[in-house]
C-alpha cells in the first residue's frame, strides 16, 4: 500500500494545531473535526487537471505600525506557486495594491519572477470600487493567462461577510438561523470583509472575491481551493455560518465568517502552514520531494525577514514590523514545516 495517505494525514496533524487559540480547530472534546482530509484532495486535483493556477493572497492590517500586509499568506502562497511552477504547472500570485510592497519584497528575495505577480488596483475614493474591480476581473479572465486558468487558490485572503441571501443558500440540516444572524451581523456589516476584531476592511481590500463567483466567468469550470485559519478567508463559505460562529471567540464573531465557498478548503492553525502542507503534498504525490530540499527552515526565516524589512510586512496579531506570524515566535511558527520536512527525509 502506498504511504501517501498516511503521510498526508500526518501533514494535516502538523498544521491542524491552534497555538494562537483562533477557535476553528478547537479540540475533539469541544467540537467535531472541521473539514478534515481536504489537503490530499486539493493536491491530487491540482496535479491531475491543473494547467494554470492563480493564487490569491494578501491581508492588509491598517492599524499596524506601520500599516502593511501581514506576514501570514504570502509565504505560503509563494511556496505553493514555486512548487507548481517546478512541476510544470503555470502559477501566478495575485494581490491588491495595498499588499503589493510586501509581496514584491518576498518575491525579490526568493528570485520569484516579477512576471508571475499580478497586482489589482484599488481606488478607495471611487464611488463604486467594486465595479472597477469587476471590470478588471472581466479583462483578466479574457487575458492569455486567464483563459488558461483551471484553478484558483486563496491563502489568507479576506472575503466578504454573509448576507441573508448567502446564509439561506448554504447547505445545513435545518432552516437558516436568520434572526440570530441579523442580531450578530447587522445590515451595515453585510457583504463586507472583516478582520478578527470585527473591523471593516473594505477601504483597504480590493474585492478579489469576484474571481471566485461564477458570474464573473460564464461558461467556465474553474476549481477553487481556500486556505485559512480564522473563518474570514475566501473558501470558508463552505461551512455554515452558525458552525463558524460557535467556534469563534469574541462579540464580533457574527461578522467574521466569509460567505465565499470553495470546492476544497484546507484549515490550519496558521494559513501559511496550509500553503506549506499543500506544497509538500504536491511534491510528494508527484514523486518530486527533491524540489523542497532548498527551502530549509533557515531559508524560510530569511524570506520572512526580507518581506518584513523591505516590504514592509507586519505580524497580523501583534501588528508590529517583526519576523513573526500570528503572534508566534519564529521557532514556534516553523515547527510544522520542520516536521513535514523530517517526514519527507529532508532533515536540516
Amino acid at each position: 500500500m502506498s504511504p501517501a495517505p498516511d503521510r498526508l494525514a500526518q501533514f494535516e496533524a502538523f498544521i491542524r494545531r491552534d497555538p494562537g487559540r483562533r477557535g476553528l480547530l478547537g479540540t475533539e472534546d469541544q467540537f467535531p473535526p472541521l473539514l478534515p482530509g481536504q489537503l490530499g484532495a486539493a493536491a491530487a486535483d491540482l496535479l491531475s487537471t491543473g494547467r494554470a493556477v492563480a493564487i490569491l493572497t494578501g491581508f492588509f492590517i491598517p492599524g499596524a505600525t506601520p500599516p502593511a500586509a501581514e506576514t501570514d499568506g504570502p509565504p505560503g502562497a509563494l511556496r505553493v506557486a514555486q512548487t507548481l511552477r517546478d512541476l510544470g504547472i503555470d502559477a501566478r500570485i495575485l494581490t491588491d495594491r495595498p499588499c503589493e510592497p510586501a509581496l514584491r519584497a518576498l518575491a525579490a528575495a526568493a528570485d520569484f519572477p516579477e512576471s508571475a505577480l499580478e497586482i489589482v488596483p484599488l481606488d478607495a475614493s471611487s464611488s463604486d470600487p467594486t465595479a472597477a474591480t469587476r471590470d478588471w476581473c472581466r479583462a483578466w479572465w479574457e487575458s492569455e493567462f486567464g483563459q488558461k486558468v483551471t484553478h484558483l487558490v486563496a491563502i489568507e485572503r479576506v472575503g466578504p461577510s454573509h448576507t441573508p441571501q448567502s446564509l439561506a443558500a448554504q447547505l445545513r440540516p435545518g432552516p437558516a438561523p436568520l434572526e440570530r444572524f441579523l442580531e450578530r451581523c447587522p445590515p451595515e456589516s453585510h457583504d463586507r470583509p472583516h478582520n478578527m476584531r470585527g473591523v471593516d476592511l473594505s477601504a483597504h481590500t480590493a474585492p478579489l472575491h469576484l474571481l471566485f463567483e461564477p458570474p464573473a466567468r460564464p461558461g467556465r469550470v474553474v476549481r477553487t481551493v481556500g486556505i485559512g485559519d480564522g473563518g474570514n478567508e475566501l473558501g470558508m463559505g463552505q461551512v455554515p455560518w452558525e458552525e463558524l460562529v460557535r467556534r469563534l471567540p469574541g462579540d464580533s464573531a457574527g461578522k467574521i465568517p466569509c460567505r465565499i465557498a470553495a470546492h476544497l478548503v484546507i484549515l490550519a492553525g496558521v494559513s501559511n502552514w496550509g500553503g506549506y502542507a499543500l506544497s509538500a503534498a504536491l511534491a510528494m504525490l508527484a514523486g518530486r520531494v527533491d524540489l523542497l530540499a532548498p527551502f530549509t527552515c533557515q531559508r524560510e526565516f530569511e524570506l520572512l525577514q526580507a518581506m518584513v524589512d523591505h516590504g514592509p510586512a507586519v505580524d497580523g496579531v501583534t501588528r508590529l514590523q517583526q519576523p513573526t506570524v500570528d503572534g508566534l515566535p519564529f521557532l514556534t511558527y516553523i515547527q510544522p514545516w520542520a516536521g513535514i520536512r523530517r517526514l519527507l527525509g529532508l532533515d536540516e
